[in-house]
């Protein structure tokens, strides 16, 4: 931050847009690495060993995600109005500031808080385990959980019971890439149905296009607290289950949402275009309809209540249901889903276009007057249905891992190792 700050203030415009590429990407690979670690740093904060943290760290996942997305919330909607009315160089600064305070803050903490260190590198194991069954797989030996396995044999058990975790979780995290589709169209579409509306508050603010993103971020800051403090206690009475509801039920739901977002978008973009045709726009298509944006808040908001249930979901999931040692790549598999969405949105574009070209009719053309988003939006809501159909299937069959059970077994062969190899 402190790169970019400096490129679009200080150092002269021909050497700053190097200084500022480099920035940006400086930027990402240090995301890469501290979004997936710091969550999953975090969580580990909370002994698994004791009820009354498992309890609470299934709200910890809510908070978490509250916290990102007030800090995303803020810089979309006043960082941004900052650089626009003022100066980049003092929206850069701001940022750069804020991530000076967190980084001391994290640090005064340094000494209190619970370090596991990893027992060695997951992509061994996993490698180890394949290549284990791809040389066996013709030996016919099943076996017994129930039975009792030695030395090495019980620690190789576990590790094949470790890597299967991870292949269970490869099917639901196909069957959500479709949830980053529709997060996707929030960046591209859903800014350039806004972008030809009419965004004026007053005589003298209109409001930017790209900050009605923020209106998803707001959606989550409300609906979060009520799901933790309301929703679950109320869930807790009538399933039993400490967190209301299962977490696939939770992604399930949100997949549901999504569904809903795509065909309200569908039906504003209908008006829209209507509304578009009655003043002969169609042919304009740089000027605004006579229409408020207002009309899209529902589908901004629909989006973000959306998120409070899958995005959140998706945490907990990947990192319940990972091997200890593969929680951080659990973080990042659960936000690769928005990125992966992101190519696959892209890719269904691209044949949205080439087909409907080829009667003459683009759906997707750059006069968003003349296009036919709706219809778009129309076959996303449909794709997104057969995808939750096929969630639906994959979370009936999945079986959750037993944390306790797998404290157990790992104890019982740290015991094991140190008693000549005998449980």
């Amino acid at each position: 931050m402190v790169l970019l700050t400096l490129s679009v203030s200080i150092i002269p415009p021909q050497s700053g847009r190097i200084v500022f590429f480099v920035a940006l990407y400086i930027l990402s690979v240090a995301e890469g690495g501290q979004k997936p670690c710091v969550q999953t740093f975090a969580a580990d904060q909370f002994d698994e060993n004791t009820p009354e943290e498992i309890k609470v760290k299934s709200s910890f996942f809510n908070w978490w995600y509250l916290g990102v997305v007030f800090g995303a919330t803020s810089a979309t909607l006043g960082v941004v109005y900052l650089q626009d009315n003022i100066g980049w160089g003092l929206g850069f600064g701001i940022l750069a500031g804020v991530l000076v305070v967190s980084l001391v803050s994290f640090l005064l903490g340094t000494k209190r808080y619970r370090k596991q260190m990893p027992p060695g590198s997951p992509f061994t194991m996993v490698v180890q385990v394949l290549v284990a069954a791809a040389r066996k797989w013709h030996v016919n030996k099943a076996l017994n959980s129930e039975c009792v396995y030695y030395g090495d044999e019980g620690e190789a058990l576990l590790q094949v019971e470790e890597v299967k975790l991870v292949l269970r979780l490869i099917p639901l995290w196909l069957s959500c890439l479709m949830f980053g589709v529709i997060e996707a169209q929030l960046h591209t579409f859903f800014t350039k149905q806004s972008s030809t509306t009419i965004r004026s508050i007053s005589p003298h603010f209109q409001v930017p296009a790209a900050s009605l993103q923020g209106l998803v971020g707001i959606a989550i800051l409300i609906a979060v607290p009520i799901y933790d403090r309301f929703f679950v206690p109320i869930a807790r009475k009538y399933t039993g289950h400490p967190s209301g509801i299962t977490v696939l039920q939770r992604i399930g739901i949100g997949l549901a949402l999504s569904i809903l977002v795509m065909v309200v978008s569908a039906l504003v973009e209908a008006k829209r275009l209507n509304i578009a045709k009655d003043y002969n726009l169609i042919d304009k298509p740089k000027a605004i309809v006579p229409m408020r944006v207002w009309w899209l808040l529902p589908q901004y908001l629909i989006l973000g209540l959306a998120n409070a249930f899958t995005t959140v979901g998706l945490q907990e999931l990947f990192y319940d249901q990972m091997p200890e040692q593969m929680r951080s790549m659990g973080a990042a598999a659960s936000m690769s889903v928005v990125g992966v969405g992101s190519f696959i949105s892209n890719w269904i574009i691209s044949v949205a276009e080439l087909i409907t070209s080829r009667k003459g009719d683009k759906w997707l053309g750059d006069n968003i007057n003349r296009a036919h988003l709706d219809y778009f939006y129309w076959v996303l809501a449909v794709l997104s249905t057969l995808n939750l159909c096929v969630y639906v299937l994959i979370a009936n069959a999945f079986v959750y891992k037993k944390v306790g059970r797998e404290v157990k077994v790992k104890t019982d062969l740290s015991f094991a190792n140190n008693h000549g190899g005998e449980i």
